[in-house]
C-alpha cells in the first residue's frame, strides 16, 4: 500500500476495495481447514470484529475462524457471496482519527445444510443479507463491522417469533442503476454532494419534536421530504420489512417506531449533545462516506432511544434505554436520495427489551424435534 501508484485519495480507495473484494470472496471461497491460513493474509492478526447478536465483538483472526466463519461454512458448503453495493472513502471521527474504510452490501448464498446458530438447517437455498464495513491500514483489513441479517435466517426457517412486521419481508434488491459496485475512480465532488444529502436528511430527522403529537402528517410534510425520491425505496431488516414511497416509509417503519422511541437520538445529534454536556461515549457515527452516487453511515450504536410506546415487534412500554447497531447504505439518484437500505441488529435491540429471540429459537425447535409441535 506504501507504492507511490496508491499516493492518491482516488488510488488508494479503488486498492481497498479491490482488496476487500478479493478478501471476502477468498474467505467464503475457501475450504474450512484454510481458514486461519486466508483470514491471515487479509486481516490483522488481532483484528476486532463485530457482528450482529449473538456473534457480536470478536477479537483475533483464530477466534473469528472459529466462531463465525467455521459454523457459517458448515452451515452452508457451497457458500457464495454476492456483493449489491461497494464504496469506500476516509473518515475523520470527532476523536480526530482518520480511517480508510470500504462498505459492501448484499448476500450469503447457499444450501442450508447444517444448523447455524441453533437455527434448523432446512436443506433449501439460504440467502443471508449483510451490511460490512471494513476498515483497511497498510494492505490489511484492521477492524470489521458485520450485521448479518439473523432474524431473516431464522424467517428463512419457518419460524416467526415477533409480531407481523409492518412493511413487506423477503430479499432486497440491488441499486436500481446497477452500479453498485463502485471499484472506479469517480467525481469525488459527486461524492461529498452525496453524504452531504444524507446528513442533512439525518438533520432533518434528528430536529423533528415527537413530543408535537403531529402524527403521519407532521412526518410526510416535514423536510425531509426534500431529499427522498417520489420512489423511494426503503429496505429495512427482517422484523420491519420494505417499504416504498414517503408514506410507506412514515406508516410502515417511521411512525411506529417514533411512537415506540420517541425523541430518539442518532448520529450527530449525539455528538452534538455531548460536545454541550462534556461527555463522550460510543455512540453516534464511526463512517460517514461518499463515494459518486452513493453515501454509507453507521454506529454502534448509530441511536440511542428510551422506549415510552408500545406495539412494535408486539412489545410494551418497558421504558428502558435502548443501544441500536445500524448501518444506512444510499442511492443517490436524480437529484434526491432513491434508495435506502437498512441492516440493523433486530435481535439485539429486543435482548435489551426482555425479548429474547435466540431463546424462542431454542424452545420452538426443540419442542419440535422433540414432537411436541400442535
Amino acid at each position: 500500500m506504501k507504492n507511490s501508484c496508491l499516493s492518491t485519495p482516488q488510488a488508494l480507495n479503488i486498492a481497498n476495495k479491490q482488496l476487500v473484494r478479493e478478501a471476502m470472496n477468498a474467505i467464503a471461497e475457501c475450504k474450512i481447514e484454510q481458514l486461519n491460513d486466508t483470514l491471515a493474509r487479509y486481516y490483522l492478526a488481532d483484528v476486532d470484529w463485530r457482528g450482529s447478536h449473538p456473534m457480536n465483538e470478536i477479537k483475533g483472526t483464530k477466534s473469528v475462524a472459529e466462531t463465525v466463519w467455521g459454523p457459517l461454512k458448515n452451515c452452508l458448503p457451497d457458500i457464495e457471496r454476492r456483493d449489491e453495493i461497494m464504496i469506500g472513502g476516509r473518515y475523520r471521527n470527532r476523536h480526530g482519527e482518520e480511517h480508510d474504510m470500504v462498505a459492501c452490501m448484499g448476500h450469503y448464498c447457499g444450501t442450508f445444510k447444517q444448523d447455524w446458530l441453533e437455527i434448523p438447517a432446512t436443506g433449501q437455498p439460504l440467502f443471508i443479507r449483510y451490511g460490512e464495513i471494513h476498515t483497511v491500514r497498510d494492505g490489511k483489513i484492521t477492524g470489521s463491522t458485520c450485521l448479518w441479517d439473523v432474524l431473516d435466517v431464522i424467517r428463512q426457517a419457518g419460524f416467526w417469533p415477533l409480531a407481523p412486521s409492518w412493511g413487506s419481508e423477503g430479499r432486497w434488491m440491488g441499486p436500481i442503476t446497477c452500479d453498485g459496485l463502485v471499484m472506479r475512480e469517480q467525481d469525488m465532488d459527486q461524492g461529498l454532494a452525496s453524504i452531504a444529502q444524507t446528513l442533512a436528511m439525518h438533520k432533518s430527522l434528528s430536529e423533528y419534536n415527537d413530543d408535537e403529537m403531529k402524527g403521519r402528517d407532521g412526518l410526510i410534510n416535514m423536510p425531509q421530504k426534500e431529499h427522498w425520491h417520489q420512489k423511494m425505496m426503503w429496505y429495512g431488516p427482517s422484523g420491519i420489512g420494505t417499504t416504498r414511497g414517503l408514506e410507506g416509509f412514515v406508516d410502515f417503519h417511521q411512525l411506529p417506531f417514533r411512537l415506540f422511541w420517541p425523541g430518539r437520538k442518532g448520529g450527530q445529534s449525539i455528538i452534538n449533545e455531548e460536545a454541550e454536556t462534556g461527555t463522550m461515549s460510543n455512540a453516534g457515527h464511526y463512517i460517514q462516506i461518499g463515494d459518486g452516487a452513493y453515501s454509507v453511515t453507521g454506529g454502534w450504536p448509530s441511536v440511542v432511544a428510551e422506549n415510552r410506546g408500545g406495539g412494535l415487534f408486539g412489545s410494551g412500554v418497558t421504558g428502558r434505554k435502548t443501544e441500536m447497531r445500524v448501518m444506512d447504505f444510499y442511492l443517490h439518484h436524480e437529484g434526491k436520495i432513491r434508495e435506502n437500505w437498512i441492516p440493523i441488529d433486530i435481535i439485539h435491540i429486543l435482548l435489551q427489551l426482555d425479548v429474547d429471540i435466540m431463546q424462542r429459537v431454542r424452545d420452538q425447535f426443540g419442542r419440535n424435534r422433540l414432537g411436541l409441535r400442535h
